[in-house]
């Protein structure tokens, strides 16, 4: 029997019957990924749909000079998914890595697609978490353009401090749009206030 605690905490929040809830953990299957694993490839078509457990991971593309530029992060309780990929069905620009060791619990889109149509409460977190993820992306593309390095830096600190306490500079400045050097600047301007 697999340990579904996780889960259960997960989808407790997402007003669905004892019924719905245990049909839907049961169609989760874990799986683990070592640091430096892909959860998804670039040019492939996203056909899962991860939960983290346990790790951290990133998505990111490659840009025109071949340098790979941090997308999002990942975190315990996080959804990693290209959303566009896994519903509109084509291939990613993105690829989804582990940056540390993972344990993930894995739905696959043909069984996503089952319970999304079938169970109402379901289908209602999943077009919130989707949403919610839209105005996250929409947040960080505007203050991308708006905002000074050094208050997407502390906005990061402030949202989310496990990234900055578990992940790279390296990767943490190409998400921010800096350089490394320009981030430890910023980050001694900030120790320094």
């Amino acid at each position: 029997m697999k340990d579904e605690h996780f889960l259960k905490n997960i989808f407790s929040s997402a007003h669905l019957n004892e019924n719905e809830q245990e049909l839907i953990i049961s169609k989760f299957r874990q799986v683990n990924f070592s640091k430096n694993d892909y959860l998804l490839d670039e040019g492939k078509t996203e056909n899962h749909y991860w939960f983290i457990e346990s790790g951290f991971a990133r998505s990111y593309v490659v840009d025109i000079s071949g340098n790979d530029i941090t997308t999002n992060f990942y975190a315990v309780g996080d959804i990693v998914i290209d959303w566009t990929s896994f519903f509109l069905r084509n291939s990613t620009r993105e690829s989804i890595q582990a940056l540390t060791d993972c344990k993930c619990w894995q739905l696959d889109f043909d069984t996503f697609q089952q319970l999304f149509h079938s169970i109402q409460s379901f289908r209602e977190q999943g077009r919130t978490t989707l949403v919610n993820s839209y105005f996250s992306l929409k947040n960080q593309s505007v203050s991308m353009i708006a905002d000074k390095a050094k208050e997407r830096y502390k906005r990061l600190i402030k949202e989310k401090p496990h990234i900055v306490q578990n992940i790279s500079l390296k990767h943490i400045a190409t998400y921010l749009g800096v350089t490394d050097t320009s981030l430890s600047r910023i980050r001694k301007e900030i120790s320094e206030e």
